[in-house]
């Protein structure tokens, strides 16, 4: 016998001629068996049929039987696999699933190179920076704090300013291992200071933060507008500053438009160098689009740098965020970068930079951390004037900023009636058109809450 056919028709007289099947079940089940191969290695039959019914009474009614005639007929045990559409379509989905995991595989390995340290050498200059760049190579290279000190960088979100912070202190620990470099966050240090006081470990906090050799502080202006963090801030300043340790601090936004930041504290951070960092232009983009691209193995044409770089144009982060994911479909898709791939990644990356919905809890912990109360106590009945003023403050943010019915924000408050809602929301409308502190007050809180 020379086929798996030849072999069949052989099984199927068999099944007749044993008398073990009738001839309208035969005609039924086993001669609308296709066969598909007999696989030697596993001595397996397997045939085809087109509905999971028809394999289910095949194998429970008469699955012996063909065992029987293909023992019969080849002299050894051959095992009976039937197959179906539906089969086949699981076995192509399991097969496409494993060939798409794999080639995320190999794109998680492409991407290792992708992340290079925050140094000096990594960070792209333009004329958007050069100047912020050039006075904090200044620092990490001088061997005093002489020179700026303060040294306050500001500019918007994503153009590198935390880069830069890193960059100083990885070449200062280059330069002096031993060096206590703290690197800290501006809302770190706040809830740090009130984990010490709930704590009774202030002479801790003290102690860490000073005898820094240099201090590192991103987004300083989460201090503003709190009383306590800024009093904690101000006697760590003075007290670095007057031994000669470095300090350089970073912000959205130079010293003189922090509005709640104290006086005392705004004239200190103008004391050094101030450098701002502005959006980069059209060729630093294009710079920026290389180097990632390059870090990746991936060769983008010019045409597909300059269009990410005319849409992408405010964000150094959205930038090495195209770039990414344009290799990433390169890979998956097997084609080349084009624009149309270029479009569909920015389309992606503009939505995913919508604003995540605040939470009523940030705005209240803001409010609370701004007047040193409780978020309990913002949302209690008691009625002391600092709470209740925290209070309304707190409902105008709300619903400045998240919109939310009066009558949910009612709720967030204990249950509070609309009309007590809407006083709050009046009150704090007319108390900014006359108190100018006030309103820098709130204008801080509003702006540090989108910021987050």
């Amino acid at each position: 016998m020379t086929s798996f056919n030849e072999v069949f028709e052989s099984v199927k007289k068999y099944c007749t001629d044993s008398g073990k099947i009738g001839e309208t079940a035969h005609k039924l089940w086993i001669q609308t068996l296709e066969p598909v191969k007999l696989d030697l290695d596993t001595n397996t039959a397997v045939f085809f049929v087109n509905s999971e019914f028809q394999k289910k009474i095949t194998l429970d009614k008469y699955e012996n039987l063909l065992k029987e005639a293909f023992a019969a007929v080849l002299g050894f045990d051959v095992e009976i696999n039937i197959t179906t559409q539906d089969d086949i379509k699981t076995n192509e989905i399991e097969n496409e699933k494993k060939n798409i995991e794999e080639k995320k595989l190999e794109l998680a390995k492409s991407f290792e190179n992708a992340e290079y340290d925050y140094t000096f050498d990594t960070f792209i200059v333009g004329r958007s920076n050069e100047f912020a760049y050039a006075a904090c190579t200044a620092v990490a290279n001088s061997k005093n704090a002489s020179t700026y000190n303060p040294l306050f960088i500001h500019g918007p979100s994503g153009l590198g300013k935390t880069h830069l912070l890193t960059a100083i202190s990885n070449t200062i620990k280059k330069r002096n291992p031993s060096s206590n470099i703290i690197y800290v966050s501006g809302d770190s240090f706040t809830n740090e200071l009130i984990s010490a006081i709930r704590t009774e470990t202030t002479p801790q906090f003290h102690q860490k933060y000073r005898s820094a050799d240099v201090l590192l502080v991103d987004d300083v202006q989460f201090i503003a507008g709190k009383e306590s963090t800024q009093e904690e801030f101000f006697h760590t300043f003075n007290e670095l500053h007057k031994i000669g340790k470095q300090i350089v601090l970073t912000s959205d936004r130079p010293p003189k438009d922090i509005k709640t930041l104290e006086d005392r504290i705004r004239t200190r951070f103008e004391w050094g160098l101030i450098a701002d960092i502005s959006i980069p232009d059209f060729e630093t983009r294009i710079a920026i689009i290389k180097r990632k691209a390059e870090l990746l193995d991936l060769n983008i044409p010019n045409e597909v740098a300059e269009f990410v770089a005319n849409r992408l144009k405010t964000n150094i982060r959205q930038l090495e965020g195209a770039v990414k994911k344009i290799k990433a479909l390169k890979h998956l898709s097997g084609s080349a970068p084009s624009i149309a791939m270029a479009q569909g990644v920015i389309r992606d990356i503009l939505n995913d930079n919508q604003p995540i919905p605040v939470t009523v809890d940030a705005i209240i912990n803001e409010v609370a951390n701004i007047y040193g109360i409780s978020p309990e106590d913002i949302r209690s009945n008691k009625r002391s004037a600092q709470i209740s003023t925290a209070r309304k403050i707190s409902i105008y943010v709300i619903r400045e900023i998240t919109e939310m019915p009066l009558a949910s924000i009612g709720e967030e408050f204990g249950g509070r009636d609309h009309s007590t809602i809407v006083y709050s929301i009046k009150h704090i409308e007319e108390c900014i058109k006359k108190d100018i502190h006030l309103k820098e007050i709130v204008d801080d809180i509003v702006k540090n809450i989108r910021d987050k």
